[in-house]
């Protein structure tokens, strides 16, 4: 059997199939963006069909890349934009709605009622989360609410729901599997992470059938096969997880008090904590990192909503660069003498202040402000909240332990100038690896290592391989000020 690993990386903004060698090598990348939709003021969906179609494109362009037939494929691993929900019709396996994205503020009404009904506390001591907009439980409960027709179909058991893992399972096999992982499922908010099992007392408050959800597998185990009607050939899907632990597990972060931070549309710090379930006292989430054999290692974790997405609307929204790439060299260009903050909270403000209602700000701006200081700003901002995280992080796991060094990926660590600036704030290393796309090679890794195929942890942690890291170079002096006017910035912004 081919040693080849296929993962499926569906992200909030487009879907890469990456073909990886024996080695452990990216072989090919078939790549495709699909549309947002943005339905009213804070909602964001997209179509699951869509979705899939990218995945379907994605798959055969990475085979063609390769020069690879299905059959040469051993397995395939599946990461995913996690919190992002789709119900569809169990007969047809068509959704009955868009998919209502992780970025999502539509349920902050319905959050806020259940908070004021003393509930909170059930579901942060149960699933590690907050009652946020942000997690599938509210998306899944507004569907059936508003959606014509639809609690009662899911009480008479024609409809399935589940994350965006689920719902291709469900159509790589055929609907033949109807099965999620343990990652996505403790984003839910209804999955109990310390019994390992969805909430029964959670499914009665948000009124959800448990017919609806999916079965709950470890990240590496069977989860069905790949119709072979697809792509020519039967390909075992052997690993899942949702997209930041799955780069928490490519970056071979397997030892506790480890820390990796991915830059894509948002940002996620993710704290091996171990066999230990941390309670944070900050407002992190507590999550599970991954289960393998049974056994569930736990982590803390910090969301920042807007990264990748605020340089996205420096292109697209201010067009001040004509490609994303372009940020980093417009903003070394930036005016020292000034100083501008920039508050990305488009969708409200994640971790640690998790303010639903929180939206966009600029402060510090002068006549002289032009393009290249607000590329700075915009790119410092991914850093600054960064900050926040680490420093919240510190103060829940082992305080006093403040120095960390951090292992990033994802789109945004490709420029030189955020990465050294990201070292500057956190006057911390910052380790880039010679792999960026960890997010995919975490889901091989999963699919390669239940095949037999490849090492397992501690072979594979020592083939983590470092491109170059980013050391301190501003003074604390500048520093300080640096932060404090960033917390300033963040202090107005709060609702």
């Amino acid at each position: 059997m081919s040693k080849h690993i296929l993962a499926i990386d569906q992200g909030t903004t487009s879907t890469r199939a990456i073909i990886f060698g024996a080695d452990m090598q990216i072989v090919s990348v078939g790549q495709k963006e699909f549309t947002q939709h943005f339905p009213a003021s804070g909602w964001v969906e997209h179509d699951p069909e869509e979705i899939w179609h990218t995945v379907l494109w994605a798959v055969k362009e990475a085979l063609k890349g390769a020069n690879l037939e299905a059959a040469d494929i051993g397995a395939a691993g599946i990461t995913n934009q996690r919190e992002t929900v789709v119900i569809w019709d169990r007969a047809t396996g068509k959704p009955v709605h868009n998919a209502i994205v992780w970025q999502d503020r539509r349920t902050a009404v319905m959050c806020r009622k259940l908070k004021a009904a003393g509930v909170e506390s059930k579901f942060s001591k149960k699933t590690g989360l907050l009652l946020d907009p942000y997690f599938s439980g509210t998306k899944i409960a507004w569907l059936l609410d508003k959606v014509p027709g639809l609690r009662k179909r899911a009480e008479r058991g024609e409809l399935a729901a589940g994350t965006i893992d689920t719902f291709l399972i469900w159509r790589l096999t055929g609907g033949q599997a109807h099965a999620t992982d343990a990652t996505n499922a403790s984003r839910t908010l209804i999955y109990n992470i310390a019994e390992n099992a969805w909430d029964n007392e959670l499914l009665d408050i948000l009124r959800i059938p448990r017919s609806l959800l999916p079965r709950v597998e470890d990240c590496a185990a069977e989860f069905g096969s790949i119709d072979k009607a697809l792509f020519g050939a039967e390909i075992p899907i052997l690993g899942v997880a949702g997209d930041q632990q799955a780069a928490t597990i490519g970056q071979a972060c397997f030892e506790p008090g480890m820390i990796k931070s991915t830059y894509g549309t948002g940002c996620f710090a993710v704290l091996n904590t171990g066999t230990e379930m941390v309670r944070s006292k900050n407002k992190l989430l507590t999550t599970i990192a991954y289960r393998l054999n049974g056994e569930t290692t736990y982590a803390l974790e910090g969301s920042i909503f807007i990264a990748g997405a605020a340089v996205q609307w420096l292109r697209d929204g201010a067009k001040m660069i004509s490609k994303a790439a372009d940020a980093g060299d417009l903003a070394a260009q930036a005016d020292s003498t000034q100083t501008i903050y920039f508050v990305p909270a488009f969708v409200g403000l994640g971790a640690p202040h998790w303010d639903a209602d929180a939206r966009g700000a600029i402060f510090g701006l002068t006549r002289n402000s032009g393009p290249a200081e607000f590329a700075r700003a915009t790119l410092e901002s991914v850093a600054f909240q960064t900050r926040d995280l680490l420093d919240a992080m510190h103060k829940d796991w082992k305080a006093g332990d403040t120095k960390t060094v951090l292992r990033v990926d994802g789109g945004m660590v490709a420029s030189d100038w955020t990465m050294q600036r990201l070292a500057d704030i956190l006057d911390a290393p910052v380790d880039r690896p010679r792999i960026l796309e960890t997010t995919a090679l975490g889901a091989a890794w999963l699919a390669g290592s239940k095949a037999g195929f490849w090492p397992g942890k501690d072979g594979f942690a020592q083939k983590w391989a470092l491109e170059n890291r980013f050391q301190p170079t501003m003074t604390q002096s500048d520093r300080r000020k640096a932060i404090a006017g960033w917390r300033d910035a963040v202090r107005r912004t709060l609702t």
